[in-house]
């Protein structure tokens, strides 16, 4: 059974890395929108670089959201843990914030309370079909 796991976590991974999230970073990046979706910028643990990973528009007043596929397997994830300093660019715009891992929070759930639009909701099931780890990724958003 935990072959099965490894085998999916590295076959999602290569998809989003190789395929899919060059494309939706490269149109982020570029100011067009993409539904659903918003740019986390992290730094990178090791090289100190700015990482930007696609992920789910989960703003919600002064809070973003994102619900980890992949847990604390995420590259995103890892550099969250070491530099919580983040800015997100979402609906056009970039924001800077703190990111908490919430391990005791339901992702699913979470994913529940922020899928109200449509594009959200594709998100959302996209990250629970081919999610092998959930974690709940909290970012205060500053001012």
């Amino acid at each position: 059974m935990k072959r099965r796991r490894v085998d999916k976590f590295r076959i999602v991974t290569f998809v989003q890395r190789r395929l899919v999230n060059p494309v939706v970073r490269a149109l982020l990046e570029r100011g067009v929108g993409v539904p659903g979706y918003a740019l986390l910028e992290t730094v990178g643990r090791r090289t100190g670089q700015a990482r930007r990973t696609p992920v789910g528009d989960g703003l919600e007043g002064s809070t973003f959201w994102i619900v980890s596929e992949h847990g604390r397997r995420s590259a995103y994830v890892r550099n969250i843990e070491a530099n919580p300093r983040v800015r997100v660019r979402v609906r056009g715009r970039w924001r800077s914030g703190t990111a908490h891992l919430l391990p005791d929070d339901d992702p699913r759930e979470r994913q529940r309370l922020l899928s109200r639009r449509l594009a959200a909701r594709i998100n959302a099931a996209s990250v629970r079909r081919l999610g092998t780890d959930l974690l709940t990724v909290r970012i205060d958003l500053d001012d």
